[in-house]
């Protein structure tokens, strides 16, 4: 059994264990696999899913999203995570246990919950920190991405040396060889783009104070989003792996990368930034125009997707799909703008 077959089995027997009634006849189906990757392995049984986080995470900070996720002031907001036991040994990876929750359908994209992600957005960003968190991870998560882009079309291999092809849409771990500068003109545009942007939003100093300590989700996007209770519950937040205090406006930048690239239609675009407006969101001003306020965030979250996406076309050896193509060529826009937009302060 490899490391990683383990990692599921052992998943799959915990949420198996703790949705089944002790000493009755089991009649469940077998634990069903989610998400299996080095930086997240989900496995789901009964009612239960448990998760693997990567085993490079650092664990304090963990345990402070988790705490951040159970605070009765988010209630109504982020999906809470349930008791887990503690592990007779250490382990290599730590492991949260979460209800099941309804994901939002990817076959019908006209019922996307883009109003209700708004307003779960603006009160998560408008309640005060109930304790000391870690800084939200975007900036270094696209970071990462860029990172693992060069390495990966550097390798010029099908993945990284020893490490499985499965990584490479992995944005959490690091990258495994140099970075050098690509010749790939795709990937030539994604860095310039990278560069053009303001250096807080690429990881490599404090996010400006009068952006900061803000609650903010860090990797906001539909796949966040579940029902609960199932299967129509209200909609909740899931996956606090990047939570943290920083700009609210990062949370708003993948749907904005996705509208400035016309992936996401106007109509729709225009119900989730009125959601937010309506419900009092920080991150844009309360009318006129928002795009000083996303600008740096949309641009950031365009690099990062397009980086992303090249890693996994190299890994996969395959060209970019008509939607990965869109965002790479954001990014030869993207290189020739200034590096940030005038704006306020979020309040």
């Amino acid at each position: 059994m490899t490391t990683q077959t383990s990692v599921v089995h052992d998943l799959g027997t915990l949420a198996h264990r703790l949705s089944h009634p002790a000493r009755t006849p089991c009649v469940c189906e077998p634990p069903q696999v989610l998400a299996d990757r080095p930086d997240g392995t989900v496995v789901r049984s009964g009612t239960i899913v448990a998760k693997a986080h990567a085993a490079d995470t650092d664990r304090e900070a963990l345990a402070a999203r988790i705490a951040l996720a159970a605070a009765p002031q988010l209630a109504g907001i982020l999906l809470p995570p349930l008791p887990a036991p503690a592990p007779a040994a250490p382990t290599a990876r730590p492991v949260t246990l979460w209800p099941l929750g309804a994901p939002v359908d990817p076959t019908d994209p006209g019922a996307a919950p883009w109003a209700e992600a708004a307003d779960l957005l603006a009160r998560l960003h408008r309640t005060k920190p109930p304790f000391p968190l870690p800084p939200m991870r975007g900036p270094a998560k696209a970071a990462r991405a860029v990172a693992r882009m060069r390495a990966v079309l550097r390798a010029g291999t099908t993945a990284l040396p020893g490490v499985p092809a499965a990584l490479s849409d992995d944005v959490t771990a690091p990258p495994r060889v140099p970075a050098v500068e690509p010749r790939d003109p795709a990937a030539l545009s994604v860095l310039a783009g990278w560069r053009a942007l303001p250096p807080w939003a690429r990881g490599e100093v404090p996010v400006p104070a009068q952006r900061d300590g803000f609650l903010c989700h860090g990797d906001l996007h539909l796949g966040q989003l579940v029902r609960h209770p199932a299967p129509d519950g209200p909609w909740l937040l899931i996956d606090m792996d990047d939570a943290g205090v920083g700009d609210p406006a990062w949370d708003l930048g993948r749907p904005a990368a996705w509208y400035a690239a016309g992936l996401l239609a106007p109509e729709d675009w225009s119900v989730f930034l009125d959601a937010y407006r309506s419900a009092g969101g920080p991150a844009v001003p309360a009318d006129g125009d928002p795009w000083p306020a996303l600008d740096v965030p949309a641009r950031a979250l365009t690099v990062q997707t397009a980086a992303v996406a090249l890693a996994k076309c190299a890994a996969e050896q395959r060209d970019p799909d008509e939607h990965e193509q869109l965002m790479i060529e954001s990014c030869a826009r993207i290189a020739t703008l200034p590096p940030e937009l005038a704006t306020g302060p979020a309040s």
